[in-house]
């Protein structure tokens, strides 16, 4: 446990911090987020092959009152036989159609026996990029359209629709429940997109291409982010108790290797005594044979009374 105490060290635990989250948010945020666009993509594309086969219906089987909405049945071709209300008309601002600036042109539309719907005429092609081009008025008599049924669109945040230097009606989305509170004219919460050659129609808006795109692989690569990120850390941590053990084992060698040091524990070896050269073993036989003459003069002298000469005992070499 002693070895993992650098985990708690200020870097190590930022790091932790920001895996963690980062990991939480694959899991959380993105990779939903990702597969949610993905599975609604989908979902438009089987609605649109379907419309594609289907027959048009009446529009009142779909939107029978005036505050129905058919989000089910998006793409769904409808015919519907009433009038334009061109004084309720607005434009749509900001949007992009086969890749140019464009204004969409929003009318309601009362239909006979039915609701109110708002029905999208079409593009128009701006002039220096945000100006209104003239274009044609949609008919008052009574007509017949066949459209496509679409969903309302969400307010764009921080925009508010405004009326432009020529007095036009300006949006920034096709919110129906907005644009009823401007015109002061009730209106379905589904609306219509003209098909092409219909009476009041404008610049035809084309189909969307039915490609899933890139959302379900973009998903799952969060997802293995998400599991990457925490086996990266291990890895990291792995690769430092490793390192750490590396530098120890250096440090053992080194200690060993320097003359007087041990390791703790370890016996004391005996010091071996160095070998005697020729002169020390000569000298050390001769105070060997001077030790015993010594001897052997003092017994001799302690038996006949006499004391030993001083100079008896030494040995000149």
């Amino acid at each position: 446990m002693k070895r993992l105490t650098f985990l708690f060290r200020p870097q190590w635990i930022a790091l932790f911090i920001v895996v963690v989250a980062f990991a939480y948010l694959c899991f959380t945020v993105l990779a939903p987020w990702q597969l949610g666009k993905n599975t609604k993509t989908s979902r438009e594309n089987n609605q649109i092959s379907h419309s594609l086969q289907a027959d048009p219906v009446p529009v009142t089987t779909l939107l029978p009152q005036q505050d129905s909405v058919a989000p089910d049945a998006q793409w769904q071709r409808v015919t519907a036989t009433g009038h334009y209300m061109p004084k309720a008309e607005v434009l749509v601002r900001l949007r992009v159609v086969d890749g140019e600036p464009a204004f969409e042109v929003l009318t309601p539309f009362a239909v006979d026996g039915g609701p109110v719907v708002l029905v999208d005429r079409g593009f128009i092609t701006p002039i220096d990029g945000n100006k209104v081009p003239e274009f044609a008025a949609a008919p008052t008599d009574q007509v017949t359209i066949t459209a496509r049924l679409r969903d309302a669109e969400a307010r764009v945040v921080g925009k508010e629709p405004f009326r432009g230097e020529d007095g036009a009606q300006q949006v920034y989305s096709i919110n129906t429940e907005q644009i009823s509170s401007i015109t002061g004219v009730p209106l379905a919460g589904s609306y219509l997109q003209l098909v092409a050659e219909q009476p009041g129609g404008l610049g035809e808006i084309s189909l969307p291409h039915l490609d899933a795109g890139p959302f379900l692989s973009y998903g799952i690569q969060w997802i293995a982010f998400g599991i990457v990120a925490p086996l990266g850390l291990g890895y990291f941590v792995y690769a430092e108790i490793q390192q750490r053990r590396r530098e120890r084992s250096r440090a053992e060698g080194v200690r060993r290797a320097r003359p007087g040091t041990h390791q703790r524990g370890e016996a004391r070896r005996p010091l071996r005594k160095a070998p005697l050269s020729a002169n020390s073993t000569a000298t050390a036989a001769a105070e060997a044979c001077t030790a015993r003459e010594s001897r052997t003069v003092r017994a001799t002298s302690t038996t006949s009374g006499m004391r030993p000469s001083p100079r008896v005992g030494r040995i000149s070499s």
